[in-house]
Order: structure tokens, then C-alpha cells, then sequence
């Protein structure tokens, strides 16, 4: 498919370092970008693909976040690259279509093509809305998939709304055919949700993590994480005081080099194959300080993408050391496996052998060893059950 048909290029004088590098190099000038009309870049060499999407007519209370992806990236190209060998492509902003759905359709269309060849695209928004359309790509690749949004509230919307910033979720959820298996939400805040919506996600067996409950503990995110193949990041899950640039921002949130670790275990993450960051809005932004940190989640996960151990899914079992814990009152034991590289967890979840093709990718469930641990004492870990009763 020829996705060049779908993309501005950009225009290097607005940038700083994206010429030849004068002593020390800095990422614009190892990123190869896309400025040229008649030479776009062969995606299909590199390992991460840069995508900008300036649509901004789904956001909620937030116009002007479509001016985002140009400004984050005027600190990106600033910041100097980690020492692994990095071949990462910019390959412009689309064209806002005629309606949004076009927008969705390029979006969804490029990002197909990418992870196809398996490039792993970092999309930058725009609104939130643009979620939906990264999902879309999944159904076209026929793929049932985890998502993990960090954000503040669901965005469920209500029932007769429209496909906007706020509601995405649902049409995720209500689109058919339908290619989600779990939805998880990492940095809920309860005074943001409605008490029916909490309902819902426990009825529909989603993963929801209040704010201070993650905060506690960020490392437990990492397994989360680890379970998603995309990830979308709204800013406003970032305080204010951290983010000013959203007109959403508000006084409680994750503070930046938190949101800058989440986003490292995603990069760390073999499963995830997509991501998001969206609802940066420079008209409130004081500084570029919000820009500024969006362009060090980045180098986070890149960080983390080039330091990826490839343990998932298990390659040889000899890799792997093996925990069988039986459960009181509970026919299935629990099956526990523990890489010799990483010391990484997860947990089997009983299957026939015909459903493990079609749920290849959620069998093994990500865990900590916390959730061993709480097995070896008699209980079965929430995160086991919630997948045990999806499947079932």
C-alpha cells in the first residue's frame, strides 16, 4: 500500500537540529525525516516510525491540540539519542481529511501498514479521538488486541453521543466486528468518573487503577503494561503543575518523570506494537514545558524499545523456570513462569488446545511476583481470574 499519499512533509527550517550533526549529534540529526515530496523514506528499514496528526475537530474543551506534533517535536529533535543504534523515521503529519473519518482512515490505514512490516508507529495527536482510529488498524491486520490508556477518566461518554475525545471508548467497544479482548485504564480519578461507568468496566471485566493506588506502587504498572499492544496517553493524566499545556490540565495527576517510567516499561514491552500521545495544546502551554515533557516520554521509550529483552511470548522453555500452585477449593492450578533473563513474571490461564490459537497472545498473562505470592497463599490473583473468566 502506498501510504505516501497520506502525508505533508515537513519543512526542516522549522526545526533545530535536523542538519549535519557539529559535535555532539543530537535525534534530529539521526532521525531520517520526511522532506522531500518526491522521496519518502522506506519505512520498512526502520524499527519506529513518527507519525503527526494535526486533527483536532473530535477534542473536547481542548481546540488547538492539532497544533501539537510540530511543537513536540521541535524538543525531540533537541535531545541527545541513548547509546543503542537507532533507526527511527519521521515520516511527517497526515492530511486532515475532508471529514474526520477520512483522518480516521489514513490514520488507521498507515498504521496497518507499519506494524505489518513491523514497525512500531509513535503517533502524535491531536485529540484523543485518534484512538479509535489506531484501533481500527488492528481489525484490518484481523488481530484481537489489549489496549492501555493512561488517563484520568473512561471516556465512555454517554450512549447517544458522538464519537469525540470523550467517548472513543464506546465506539471502541461497540464497534463489530469487535477485536478488543481487554481495555485496561492506569490513573483513574474517581471524582472524574461516573459511579455507573465503574459498574460497567467491572461488569465487562476491564483492569482499572485509581491514581493513588498506582502511585504506591508504579512498579506494579509494569505488567499493565506490559500486557498491551497499544497504548494511548492523554496529557491531561499529567498535573498541572507538570502539563500546563492542555486546557483540561488539573491539580492532581502523575508527576512527569512518572509518566516518563510508565512509558518506559511500554517501551520495554515485546507485546506493544503501537502508541499514542494525545491532547498536547501549545496555546496553554507555558514554556513548551508540556511539549518539552512529551518529547522525553519519547526518549523514554525509546530507552526502553532498545533495551527490550524478547522474552515474550516464550521462544524456549528452557529459558524459563516453572511454578505449579494448587488452590484450595479450585480445580485448575495455577501455572506460574519466571524468565531466567528478567526475572519477569506471568501466569498460564487453562485452555483447550483449539482456543490457544485464536487467544495465542492472552493466555500468558503478564504478573508480578505478588501475584505468586498471593497464590502460594491459598488466593487466586485477581489479574488470573478477570482473564480466567474473559476466556471462559
Amino acid at each position: 500500500m502506498d501510504i505516501s499519499v497520506f502525508f505533508e512533509p515537513l519543512d526542516l527550517a522549522e526545526f533545530p537540529h535536523t542538519g549535519e550533526a557539529t559535535g555532539q549529534p543530537r535525534l534530529g540529526n539521526l532521525i531520517r525525516i520526511n522532506s522531500d515530496a518526491g522521496n519518502f523514506p522506506d519505512y520498512s528499514s526502520y524499527h519506529l516510525a513518527i507519525i503527526g496528526v494535526k486533527d483536532d475537530r473530535k477534542s473536547v474543551d481542548n481546540p488547538g491540540c492539532g497544533m501539537a506534533p510540530d511543537q513536540i517535536r521541535k524538543f525531540l529533535y533537541q535531545l541527545h539519542p541513548g547509546p543503542y543504534p537507532l533507526k527511527l523515521v519521521d515520516l511527517g503529519n497526515i492530511r486532515n481529511g475532508f471529514a474526520v473519518s477520512d483522518t480516521y482512515f489514513a490514520l488507521s490505514s498507515v498504521v496497518a501498514e507499519l506494524v505489518s512490516c513491523n514497525v512500531l508507529p509513535v503517533i502524535l495527536g491531536g485529540s484523543q479521538d485518534l484512538t479509535y482510529a489506531n484501533y481500527q488498524a488492528y481489525q484490518s491486520l484481523g488481530q484481537i488486541i489489549n489496549i492501555v490508556a493512561v488517563d484520568p477518566m473512561f471516556d465512555l461518554g454517554r450512549s447517544e453521543q458522538e464519537l469525540d475525545a470523550r467517548s472513543y471508548l464506546s465506539s471502541i467497544i461497540l464497534h463489530q466486528p469487535n477485536y478488543l479482548f481487554n481495555y485496561a485504564n492506569i490513573g483513574f480519578q474517581t471524582y472524574f468518573v461516573d459511579q455507573d461507568a465503574l459498574k460497567l468496566m467491572k461488569n465487562l471485566f476491564f483492569d482499572t487503577y485509581r491514581l493513588g493506588i498506582v502511585r504506591e506502587r508504579l512498579e506494579d504498572v509494569e505488567p499493565i503494561v506490559r500486557n498491551a499492544d497499544m497504548l494511548s496517553f492523554d496529557i491531561s493524566a499529567i498535573r498541572a503543575s507538570d502539563a500546563p499545556g492542555n486546557a483540561n490540565a488539573t491539580p492532581n495527576g502523575f508527576y512527569g518523570e512518572e509518566a516518563c517510567q510508565v512509558i518506559r516499561y511500554a517501551g520495554l514491552s515485546d507485546k506493544l506494537t503501537s502508541i499514542g500521545f494525545y491532547e498536547v495544546n501549545p496555546s496553554f502551554d507555558v514554556s513548551g514545558q508540556t511539549s518539552h515533557l512529551v518529547a522525553q516520554m519519547i526518549w523514554y521509550f525509546l530507552d526502553g524499545f532498545y533495551n527490550r529483552a524478547h522474552d515474550f511470548p516464550f521462544r524456549n522453555e528452557e529459558d524459563y523456570l516453572k511454578y505449579r500452585v494448587s488452590i484450595s477449593d479450585h480445580k485448575e492450578e495455577i501455572v506460574f513462569y519466571k524468565s531466567k533473563k528478567t526475572d519477569r513474571w506471568w501466569m498460564e490461564i487453562p485452555l483447550p488446545a483449539e482456543q490457544r490459537i485464536k487467544y495465542e497472545r492472552h493466555y500468558l498473562v503478564p504478573c508480578s511476583y505478588k501475584d505468586y505470592q498471593t497464590a502460594c497463599e491459598n488466593d487466586i490473583p485477581d489479574r488470573w481470574w478477570m482473564v480466567y473468566q474473559k476466556l471462559m
